[in-house]
């Protein structure tokens, strides 16, 4: 595990109220005083150098709470990552965790964000629990959870499962690949897209970075497509706007890992069929009370 994984996984945790004590006495200034005490403070706790750099944004007051959100940037020598951490307004305790208002409805605001417009979808487009699957090709818990979800939507004719590319390159070197490849698939056939991606993951312990074009253009042949026109598709600006649509999608849902998913908006992240079956059982009994 890299250093900013490690950042965002413990930044991530969802243990509201857990503190760090940023130093003895609060500090006292600018709010560029404020963000030079938390990088400190980080740099310090995390042990990070200087070939890491942290840049740490401008505190936003959160309503009427007395906590502010600080927007934090890591980059490595392997990429960036951006993620959230929270400060108390006398900048003396730095926050990790979720801040969650209880006026408003989480699942609404996250649904609201998720676009799918022009995403594959698998099962009927009008069935009411949707999950929304932000993965990436190359990553070995998505491929459990693509056979997870492969043994479970059978039993589920209520649920439609809308997939969103989200690739890590810095961590996996043909993922973008693949990424490029289900939506070159999607773009000729949009059921062979669904080939393409069992294909994938079926295959994910061959795949390499040296020969992913070449996997990626035989699977095209064999989910029934042109491959002279896939081939065209790889590098086309339309598909690599596509992939990175995706992705900025995803940052702005807080995702950080895959898979998450999105099982009418609330958040699972990891491979537990348990879970997400667990959350599709929720679903449908909210559902049929709803109908009463």
């Amino acid at each position: 595990m890299n250093t900013t994984l490690k950042i965002v996984l413990l930044a991530s945790l969802v243990i509201t109220g857990t503190v760090a004590l940023a130093q003895q006495q609060p500090p006292a200034g600018s709010p560029p005083q404020i963000q030079k005490t938390v990088e400190n403070f980080l740099r310090y706790y995390y042990a990070l150098g200087p070939e890491y750099k942290i840049t740490v944004g401008a505190p936003k007051q959160i309503g009427a709470s007395g906590i502010s959100e600080l927007p934090i940037e890591v980059k490595t020598p392997d990429g960036s990552e951006n993620l959230k951490m929270y400060l108390t307004n006398d900048g003396r305790y730095l926050l990790r965790g979720e801040i969650s208002d209880l006026t408003t409805d989480p699942l609404a605001e996250n649904i609201a964000k998720i676009q799918t417009a022009d995403a594959p979808i698998f099962g009927d487009p009008k069935a009411p629990i949707t999950i929304v699957e932000f993965s990436d090709f190359e990553c070995p818990v998505c491929r459990n959870l693509h056979d997870a979800i492969r043994g479970l939507l059978p039993n589920y004719p209520q649920v439609k499962l809308i997939f969103k590319d989200f690739p890590i390159d810095s961590l996996h070197p043909w993922a973008r690949t693949a990424a490029l490849a289900g939506r070159c698939a999607y773009q000729q056939n949009h059921k062979a897209f669904w080939k393409l991606y069992d294909l994938i993951y079926d295959t994910q312990e061959v795949i390499s970075a040296s020969n992913a074009y070449d996997k990626m253009t035989e699977y095209a042949g064999r989910s029934g497509l042109n491959t002279d026109n896939f081939k065209s598709c790889l590098i086309s600006p339309q598909a690599a706007a596509e992939v990175d649509a995706s992705l900025e999608n995803g940052k702005l849902l807080d995702v950080r890992s895959t898979p998450t998913l999105f099982v009418n908006g609330r958040r699972l992240v990891g491979a537990d069929p348990h879970a997400l079956q667990q959350y599709i059982d929720f679903e449908l009994t909210r559902l049929k009370s709803a109908k009463k």
